[in-house]
């Protein structure tokens, strides 16, 4: 009797370890400072829900069970945030159960619960950094990608906001087809075919645009994944607004790119406590 009941405790610590206090979803126009060019525009019209946080803002697609897209900014005072990466997965209450996934969706699936709205990019306050871990904000990505060259952008984004002193605007997302592509859980969430994400500098209005097949091993090269806006509109159906002038078919050089820098002011900031990466 004492080993069931000890393997019931087990099972139960995960079910309550992140039990923390999900916040009401917000008016969109408490968002509107994440799209300060115009609406992101779906020409396929999907079934979706927006999402308004503190420190993003999601359009959830009901059907695919992850986001569509999701815009935020990266602004030089929060580009370091101390607050320690949580890992506290949890389903979004702000969703009905049948239009939403759940961290057990993704079990023994060989996808990551991986990010659109990262991480250590909403460290800078506790209750934003849990509101990272909403399962609204997750889409499944292979191991190779969510940890590969997918991480290496989000890394990179955070460095040119701190070398370059200008608070980058990041719009991202999945494309995928409900009803033909591969799902994983009981809740069916689609795994996407491709990712995207685009980075503007609010300051110089430049743009870069990337696309990311959803495969294992692509390197450590993000030239070989930018593309230019027009290609991302072109495979995901979404329309995006962009500083006035902007050239959707541009794909200019990428900017250099200070790792140690950026960390080392991390580190120096969080007093030797890099919180989370």
């Amino acid at each position: 009797m004492k080993k069931i009941l000890l393997v019931l405790l087990a099972l139960l610590v995960p079910t309550f370890a992140y039990a923390w206090n999900q916040r009401p979803n917000q008016p969109d126009s408490v968002c509107a400072a994440f799209l300060p060019y115009g609406k992101i525009t779906d020409t396929a019209k999907h079934d979706t829900t927006p999402l308004c946080r503190q420190g993003y803002f999601i359009m959830h697609d009901n059907a695919a069970k992850e986001p569509l897209w999701a815009a935020w900014d990266i602004t030089p005072q929060h580009v370091n945030g101390c607050v320690a990466r949580s890992n506290a997965f949890v389903a979004d209450a702000a969703l009905p159960a049948d239009k939403r996934s759940a961290p057990s969706d993704y079990a023994a699936s060989g996808y990551d619960q991986g990010h659109i709205a990262n991480d250590a990019h909403q460290s800078w306050d506790q209750q934003v950094e849990y509101e990272s871990f909403l399962m609204s904000n997750m889409s499944p990505q292979l191991p190779g990608l969510n940890r590969g060259i997918w991480k290496l952008l989000e890394g990179s984004t955070g460095a040119w906001t701190f070398s370059r002193n200008h608070t980058l605007l990041i719009y991202a997302g999945n494309i995928y087809k409900v009803g033909t592509d591969k799902t994983i859980g009981a809740n069916k969430v689609t795994v996407p075919n491709k990712l995207w994400k685009i980075v503007i500098d609010e300051q110089t209005k430049e743009v870069y645009a990337f696309l990311f097949p959803q495969a294992e091993n692509q390197g450590n090269d993000l030239t070989k994944v930018q593309v230019s806006v027009a290609d991302v509109e072109a495979a995901s159906g979404l329309v995006f607004p962009l500083p006035p002038g902007a050239d959707k078919k541009a794909k200019p050089a990428l900017w250099a790119v200070d790792f140690k820098a950026v960390a080392a002011a991390k580190k120096t900031l969080c007093k030797g406590d890099p919180g989370n990466d």
